[in-house]
């Protein structure tokens, strides 16, 4: 803005509309005569870009730019639901019950197998583990990450299905 401003040349664009290159002191002068400011807003440019405008107006608008798109993103949430290769029926059916209800929610759900000592060797029970929690979650979500080994640990990540209108 104005004098931080350390190009010598600059693209001046003032609030009509018109534009032309400049030396730096002659568009702060400019900037000052029509009592506002010269804001660089392309600084990358060649000559930069810059902009004769109410510094006070122009941030006003930035944040409210920002935080409309702030608004509009959405926030992903993993959940996560831990198996071991010796799980129970009722605890499997239990975390299953959950993981549906997680993906109801909107959110992402991640099914984990971990593997205690000497149950790495039996990695083979934990695919039918994830296998079988994935063919349950199938009308609710969809696989995003199939089946892998992370560590100690196999992971599979399953997102909701999008919902029809």
């Amino acid at each position: 803005m104005n004098g931080e401003i350390r190009a010598k040349t600059v693209r001046v664009v003032d609030p009509d509309g018109q534009h032309g290159i400049y030396p730096i002191r002659e568009a702060i002068a400019m900037a000052e005569s029509k009592g506002m400011d010269l804001v660089e807003i392309s600084p990358n440019a060649e000559p930069p870009v810059c902009k004769i405008t109410d510094f006070g107006k122009y941030r006003y608008e930035l944040t409210k730019k920002e935080k409309i798109a702030k608004k509009k993103q959405a926030v992903v949430v993993v959940k996560e639901v831990r198996f071991h290769i010796n799980t129970d029926v009722h605890d499997f059916d239990f975390k299953t019950k959950h993981a549906i209800r997680f993906l109801e929610e909107g959110n992402k759900v991640k099914g984990s197998v971990y593997f205690k000592g000497r149950e790495i060797t039996y990695q083979d029970q934990g695919r039918e583990i994830l296998d079988r929690f994935i063919s349950r979650l199938d009308d609710f979500g969809k696989v995003e990450q199939e089946p892998k080994m992370e560590g100690r640990s196999m992971t599979v990540m399953i997102s909701p299905e999008k919902k029809k209108k």
